[in-house]
Order: C-alpha cells, then structure tokens, then sequence
C-alpha cells in the first residue's frame, strides 16, 4: 500500500511539475494520446473488472449495483461543472483567468478534483489483517495514476495562469496530490469494518464505477471529435485497452 500512495504522490507532482517547463501548446500533443490511453485503460478496467466485482459483492442485488454505477456517472457530471474538465486535461481562458477573482484559487474547481480523487483511492483496499480486498488493487492504482498525469498537467497551468507565479501552485497541487492517498488510508484503517460488514464496499466500487465510465468515455470521445481515424491516438486507445485486458 505504501508503494501505491508513493506512486500516485509521484504521478501528480512530477506532471504538475512539468507544467513549469512545458509550453502549454506543446504539451498539448503528448497529452492527447495519453489521455485516449488512459480513458481505454480505465474503460476496460472498469468493465472487465470493477462492475463484476461489485457484482459479485452483491449476489442476488445487482439493480444496486447498478443505482450506484448511475449515481456516479450524473454526479461525476455534475462535479465538471465545477471541476470545468481538469480531468481531462482541459484549461478552459475562463477558468484559467478567473474574471471573478483574479489571482485568487479556485476553491470550488480544486474542490471538484478533491472529491473526485478521494473516491477514486477510496476503492483501494489492501489491509494485510483480511487480505486482499480489492480484486485489482494495482491494476486500479496504476489506471488512476495514468488519469491524474493529464489532471495534474492542467490543474498546474491553470493555476499558474490564474495566480502568476509556480510557486503559488505548489499548495493546490499538493491537495489535489493527497486526496486519492487520504481515499486510501480512509477506507483502510477508517470504515475498513463498515465497508466489509454493510456492503459499502460494493456500492463505492458502483459509485467509482459510473465515474470511471463518464470519465473515461468523455477522454475518448474527445480525443477524436473529428471522427476522423488518427493513427497515434487510435495506437494509444489500443494499447490501453491491451493493457488493461493483460492484467487480468
């Protein structure tokens, strides 16, 4: 567990730190195929592994299941309101300028991303004393470290753009990179008995899952607006979608 907090530590600092030497334009291009990657790691990830192991938490109460799955894909909607598509690695002139209150942090889009992140390392249980709760415990850490490179890329922009210096990104970045290890230690040491004896368990992987597959369908159906065949991102959705399918 320790080395999957140190990883998605690691993922969000090391891309945000990025952002202080890579034009925004340039990163541009690196980040298309690497979000059409992730958005299909995260697609297959979920259908091929999270839905069944919520499923099968819940025998007999699948349309459970299923109320959680919707309940994550309209409230991962509704946090993009606020959120304004950082997930994605999107740096809207709005929000980047904040012409409401110039050089001042978006609380309410770094909130978003909080939230978001929370749930995302939240499903990650791996307590020695039970075992191995979470089915795909890596496979799951490596999918929401792949998601938050883009996310920390253009969380780091954004801010320096609204705020005028990096080093006044440096707090929010930092937030935003210990929200999904909080998700972990909270649901491990926490309400690690709450999630195993109630069924929480099952229903927060449905939950995830709905915001995994609004998430991850968004990427890729952004990443090819144009429905035009490109060959780098069609490579990258591959080789995503491959990946995910290997770990099993």
């Amino acid at each position: 567990m320790g080395f999957a907090i140190f990883l998605l530590l690691l993922t969000v600092l090391g891309a945000g730190a990025a952002a202080a030497w890579v034009p925004v334009a340039q990163g541009g291009r690196w980040m298309k195929p690497l979000l059409a990657f992730s958005g299909a790691y995260l697609f297959t990830l979920t259908v091929t592994h999270i839905l069944p192991e919520a499923l099968e938490l819940l025998p007999g109460h699948s349309a459970r299941v299923g109320y959680w799955v919707l309940a994550g894909f309209f409230g991962q909607l509704l946090l993009e309101v606020l959120s304004q598509g950082v997930e994605h690695g999107h740096v809207h002139h709005e929000a980047a300028h904040g012409h409401d209150a110039p050089g001042r942090v978006p609380f309410l889009l770094l909130g978003a991303l909080v939230v978001h992140s929370f749930l995302e390392g939240s499903i990650l249980v791996r307590n020695p004393e039970v075992g191995d709760i979470s089915q795909n415990f890596y496979a799951i850490v490596v999918g929401v470290a792949l998601h938050h490179m883009p996310a920390a890329f253009a969380l780091a922009t954004l801010l320096r753009l609204r705020l005028g210096s990096f080093r006044r990104v440096w707090p929010g970045l930092l937030i935003f990179a210990l929200a999904s290890p909080v998700g972990i230690l909270f649901s491990n040491y926490v309400v690690l008995s709450k999630l195993l004896s109630t069924g929480l368990y099952a229903a927060l992987l449905g939950l995830v899952a709905g915001n995994f597959l609004h998430v991850s369908t968004t990427i890729l159906f952004e990443t090819s607006p144009e429905h035009r065949l490109n060959w780098p991102k069609l490579g990258a959705t591959l080789a995503g979608l491959l990946l995910a399918l290997a770990v099993a």
